[in-house]
Formats: C-alpha cells, sequence, structure tokens
C-alpha cells in the first residue's frame, strides 16, 4: 500500500507527494508537528497538516528570505528572527561574520527540538555561538524594545492561530519601533497566485505602521502554494533596488549559497505586471 500526502491549497489545486514512512508525530499546545519522509523532496516538516519545510526546496525559501536585507543593509550586527524554529533562516545569518547576535524567538520549543533531531543540516546554526533561543511570542517580546535590532525577519506560518497576531498592524508598529533608523523588517508575505488580498494586508499594514518604503519581492519555491512565493522588506528612506547587489559576504560564501547570488538577489524585486496591478508600489 502506498502512502501519499496531500496539501490543499485551494479547493481544486494542491501539493501531493508520495510518502515513505511517518518519522514523528506530536501535538504540541501550540499546534501539531509532522515529520514524514517523501520520495521527491526528503524530509517534510508539516505544522498543522501543511509544508513548512522541505530538505530538498527549503534553501530557496530561506536564502531569499535572509540574504536579500541582509545586504541591502550591509551591516547588520544585532538581528531578531521571530519564529523560524526550524534554523534554516538563523543557518543563513550565521554566514556574516559581523553579525553579532541573533535572537531566535519562537513560540513553540517542540518545534526547535524536532528540527534538531530530524533536520541537524537547516538546524546547524542553532549552535552558533551568536545565537541566543528565546521561547516566546514574538508579538510579545518587542514590546518596551526602541531601536534595538538592525533587522527584524519574520519567519512565520500563514496567517492563521498563534501567528495571526504576526500580520497585525500592532506587531508591524512594534517592529518599527524595535528598529534603529536604519533598520529594516523582512517578513515572508505569501503566495502571489492565490493570496493577493492577503499581501494587500500586509502592505496596508506595514506602511500605515509608518515605514517609508514597503517593497515585495518573489521566487519559486515548488512546495509552497501556487509554487510562487513572496517576501517583503520594509524600511525607511528611499528604497534603492541596487544595494542588494554590493558583496558583503566572504567570497566562499557565495560559493556555498545554492540559490541567491547578487543578480538574482536585485532582479526579485522585479515584480510581474499582475502582482504590480494588484498591490501597486510604494
Amino acid at each position: 500500500m502506498e502512502l501519499w500526502y496531500t496539501e490543499k491549497h485551494t479547493p481544486g489545486a494542491g501539493l501531493t507527494l508520495r510518502c515513505r514512512k511517518t518519522l514523528f508525530s506530536t501535538r504540541t499546545r501550540y499546534q501539531r508537528i509532522d515529520i514524514i519522509e517523501s520520495d521527491e523532496y526528503g524530509r517534510v516538516l508539516l505544522l498543522d497538516g501543511l509544508v513548512m519545510t522541505t530538505e530538498r526546496d527549503e534553501f530557496i525559501y530561506h536564502e531569499m528570505l535572509v540574504h536579500p536585507p541582509m545586504h541591502y543593509h550591509g551591516a547588520a550586527r544585532n538581528i531578531l528572527v521571530v519564529g523560524g524554529g526550524d534554523g534554516g533562516a538563523v543557518r543563513e545569518l550565521v554566514r556574516y561574520p559581523s553579525v553579532r547576535k541573533i535572537t531566535l524567538c519562537e513560540i513553540d520549543s517542540e518545534v526547535v527540538d524536532a528540527s534538531r533531531k530530524f533536520f541537524p543540516e537547516i538546524s546547524r546554526g542553532l549552535d552558533d555561538s551568536r545565537v541566543e533561543i528565546v521561547f516566546a511570542d514574538g508579538s510579545q517580546l518587542l514590546r518596551g524594545k526602541e531601536g534595538e535590532f538592525d533587522i527584524i525577519i519574520v519567519d512565520s506560518t500563514d496567517p492563521v492561530g498563534a501567528a495571526k497576531a504576526l500580520f497585525t498592524h500592532q506587531f508591524y508598529n512594534s517592529c518599527r519601533k524595535a528598529l534603529d533608523r536604519h533598520g529594516l523588517l523582512c517578513a515572508q508575505s505569501e503566495s502571489p497566485m492565490y493570496h493577493l488580498s492577503a499581501i494587500r494586508e500586509i502592505k496596508r499594514g506595514l506602511l500605515s505602521a509608518g515605514f517609508s518604503f514597503v517593497r515585495f519581492y518573489c521566487s519559486p519555491v515548488p512546495t509552497y502554494p501556487g509554487g510562487y512565493w513572496s517576501w517583503v522588506m520594509a524600511g525607511n528612506g528611499k528604497f534603492q533596488r541596487e544595494k542588494v547587489a554590493r558583496v558583503i559576504l566572504p567570497e566562499e560564501e557565495y560559493q556555498v549559497l545554492k540559490y541567491f547570488n547578487l543578480d538574482i538577489g536585485q532582479a526579485s524585486f522585479c515584480l510581474p505586471n499582475f502582482f504590480i496591478k494588484a498591490i501597486g508600489t510604494s
């Protein structure tokens, strides 16, 4: 008998993977965690039945979440990652010798534990001496912090359940206050194929929180809804796309990256016409 996993993205479309076995399954106080081993994409992390991470294509998502804002800023030292318990964002951040501190704020400690056990290549950066792991609600952690971070990266699930608080004006406003005047907020911002209304809400929330620019960028991620994903970067001043193309990593780090390079980083901010028409620019 064959075992298949199916995630419905809409009533008429979704993702189906043939699986070899279930490696881990539990329900925490926040969500259900499952880890399956698939034929095509290796080990797959599911939260509440939805794909969060796969061994085969996670590098696209994590490299595009981290390297565009890091290159745009150019000199980030103190970084907060909200969510991201699989450790992929942290793995990319520890490539930067200039980074002094990375705070990973994950609400569910069992996601981190499972990732350490089943995804050692993804979570290996969590053991870096510059990393502090805090198990807390990211929306609560930011309260009272002023100008502390150079970059805040929001590596969240979809805006349901506990993650809904990470897609609100209040959260975006707390992020803006917690950033220094040159700081950046970067977050995953859903699928342009299926979630344009949610993307418009994200843009409105960020602009209403007082960010001067809000810029979306895109890349394929095969196992995410529509196979096409977006991220958003928000900051102050005038947006300058060419900043994403400056060299700030040691050469050997560019050689080991699997997806991001300076050309892709800059070009990813060139949006297709349907996206521009739906959200405009700012």
